[in-house]
């Protein structure tokens, strides 16, 4: 049995708890957070509706927050609408392009690998020849991200699916485990939205 003096305290803490939890819950969001969420969502047509997209890029969002270049919220959302966008258009899990992203840049949008591989989704030069636009900037998102999409959804349609050997091709490594697997690694640990 606790003394009368504690079951006192114990309830006034219990008191002061409750009045903090329920300022919080109440509380305005920030302004600036508020206005960037509304900007992303009213321009997220490959979203279903508003609040698939609000849940959506708010939950992402935090998990980009890691990266060194995705501290500013609105380059956070930006960088999502476009992703959930040139995904949804390919036909491609949002969620699987970000691990891709992951693996490849680490979210630096000025990656540059040792054989010329650029941007987010580290898409080879060459790409640009060969579709007749040479002039197509890589280190643009939109643009990196359209090419990496399509790409990958190229890639996936060639191997029925199969989404491991599709990521060994997006890689230049077919016959190999290590990239797939540190993708979908990446993914079931980082990105992974449950049904």
């Amino acid at each position: 049995m606790l003394p009368a003096s504690v079951k006192w305290l114990l309830g006034l803490m219990l008191v002061v708890l409750t009045a903090q939890a329920s300022a919080m819950s109440t509380e305005d969001p920030d302004p600036e957070l508020r206005a960037a969420l509304k900007a992303a969502v009213s321009s997220s047509d490959s979203f279903g509706d508003r609040f698939d997209a609000e849940v959506w890029l708010m939950d992402m969002s935090g998990r980009l927050l890691r990266y060194r270049n995705m501290k500013d919220e609105n380059v956070r959302l930006d960088f999502l609408r476009l992703v959930h966008q040139e995904a949804r258009r390919a036909d491609l899990q949002p969620e699987l392009v970000l691990s891709v992203i992951q693996i490849e840049s680490a979210f630096d949008r000025f990656a540059l690998s040792y054989v010329g591989a650029q941007g987010y989704m580290q898409v080879m030069p060459f790409w640009k020849d060969e579709i007749g636009r040479p002039e197509d900037n890589l280190m643009d998102t939109a643009t990196n991200l359209r090419y990496g999409c399509t790409i990958l959804r190229h890639y996936l349609d060639r191997e029925k699916g199969n989404i491991s050997r599709a990521l060994a091709r997006y890689n230049g490594s077919l016959g190999k485990i290590k990239y797939p697997e540190k993708v979908l690694m990446a993914w079931d640990k980082h990105w992974f939205v449950g049904q």
